[in-house]
């Protein structure tokens, strides 16, 4: 007999950065996140956040402190790539957000694919690619 797993409440990746506070700015200042938690370290920097719209969520942890926590894991943190995709409802939208990106360095311009949507690709100060799209 299939064990059925259980609904899931939400999803919200943790992103792994050199300092937080730079990537709080980003969702903040230009699409007008909220912050939800804030861990400081010892020494008063952010060492973990969320970051929140509607029922968006994104967290942030310094590998710093995933290291201190366990410093085995060093080789684990290297390597890895994340994309996040933000899908919008109309193109105005999507003007809107081009608009609050200007400044972030582009990845990819604005451009249409072969799938029927328009996109474009920014880089956050985590270094982490976000790309917004719209039918």
């Amino acid at each position: 007999m299939q064990q059925t797993f259980p609904a899931v409440q939400s999803l919200a990746p943790i992103l792994i950065v050199e300092a937080i506070e730079p990537c709080v700015a980003f969702w903040r200042d230009r699409l007008g996140f909220t912050t939800e938690n804030e861990v400081p370290g010892e020494d008063g920097r952010l060492m973990f956040v969320s970051v929140k719209s509607g029922p968006v969520e994104i967290m942030y942890q310094t590998r710093a402190s995933v290291l201190a926590e366990d410093a085995s894991k060093a080789s684990e943190l290297q390597g890895h790539s994340t994309a996040l995709f933000v899908q919008l409802p109309s193109i105005a939208d999507l003007d809107l957000a081009e608009r609050a990106m200007e400044g972030a360095p582009v990845v990819k311009p604005r451009h249409a694919t072969f799938y029927g949507t328009t996109e474009f690709y920014v880089r956050e100060p985590g270094g982490n690619i976000v790309g917004f799209a719209s039918r």
